[in-house]
């Protein structure tokens, strides 16, 4: 398997914002060692070609179910995921949205519908591991310090979209198009360490734990009582007036257990 990746060189910088949600404070200086970052997040195509060695079974698909966005057909009270949220027989990383035919770009979309069992079995075939939440977010400032977005201060510089998140009013009304959804990797412009979307399209495990769970936000399903892992970097479902997570300083937790429509991962490598 080949797989593209970038050396981060490591050093210091300001991780968490004290600008935003309270979960993301406070800001504070730490350091990175050395490491290496797929430059893309793991695709269909590299996790079909982990299926087909392995004959590895996700937990959706063992589970027989997944959860999928599904839009609201009018404004809701934004503070009860499951009015968008659903539990849907068959979806998992081969059918992320049943009864929704594949785009022809499937290959190249990122995987998703992956609990953290399935990203770690993965890393560990592909010789890697999880980033921390430390490492992940060192990675996607691209060696910006300070700045709200992983590009700078500005949501769309010269009105430039940056990321695939939501556009128009959430859960129920979307301007691209039918529904929101993925799309394939390398269609924004890289960070400035030529990582690809970091922010946007699909939310990322990390191996840390999440340590302020009351702060926990409503942007995945429902919690249960399992340990809570940090994700990174927003998804294709990130709304300002909802979910304004589209940062680099952004996390939320999630259960290791959980399987949605819009994490996924990538991998990094010990140098």
């Amino acid at each position: 398997m080949f797989r593209s990746t970038a050396r981060i060189a490591g050093g210091e910088f300001l991780m968490g914002s004290d600008r935003h949600y309270a979960e993301e404070r406070p800001q504070r200086l730490v350091s990175v060692d050395a490491f290496d970052i797929d430059v893309y997040p793991v695709l269909n195509s590299d996790f079909a070609a982990f299926v087909k060695d392995t004959a590895y079974c996700t937990w959706a698909e063992r589970s027989g179910h997944s959860h999928v966005f599904l839009m609201a057909p009018h404004p809701v009270p934004l503070k009860n995921p499951s009015l968008w949220w659903k539990a849907v027989q068959g979806a998992c990383w081969r059918n992320p949205r049943p009864g929704v035919e594949l785009p022809i770009d499937f290959d190249q979309h990122p995987v998703v519908h992956i609990a953290l069992e399935d990203a770690k079995a993965y890393a560990a075939w592909a010789g890697g591991r999880l980033p921390s939440e430390t490492e992940w977010e060192f990675a996607a400032c691209g060696g910006l310090q300070g700045t709200q977005f992983a590009w700078g201060e500005e949501f769309a510089p010269e009105g430039q979209r940056m990321a695939q998140v939501w556009q128009g009013a959430f859960p129920w009304y979307y301007t691209l198009g039918d529904a929101p959804a993925t799309v394939a990797v390398g269609q924004f412009p890289a960070n400035g360490y030529g990582l690809f979307d970091m922010i946007g399209n699909a939310w990322e495990w990390t191996a840390s734990t999440f340590s302020e769970a009351a702060n926990c936000c409503s942007c995945s399903p429902a919690q249960d009582a399992q340990t809570l892992f940090a994700l990174k970097g927003g998804s294709h479902l990130c709304a300002a007036e909802y979910c304004l997570r589209y940062r680099p300083a952004a996390r939320i937790g999630v259960a290791g257990a959980s399987s949605t429509s819009h994490i996924g991962f990538r991998c990094v490598y010990d140098v």
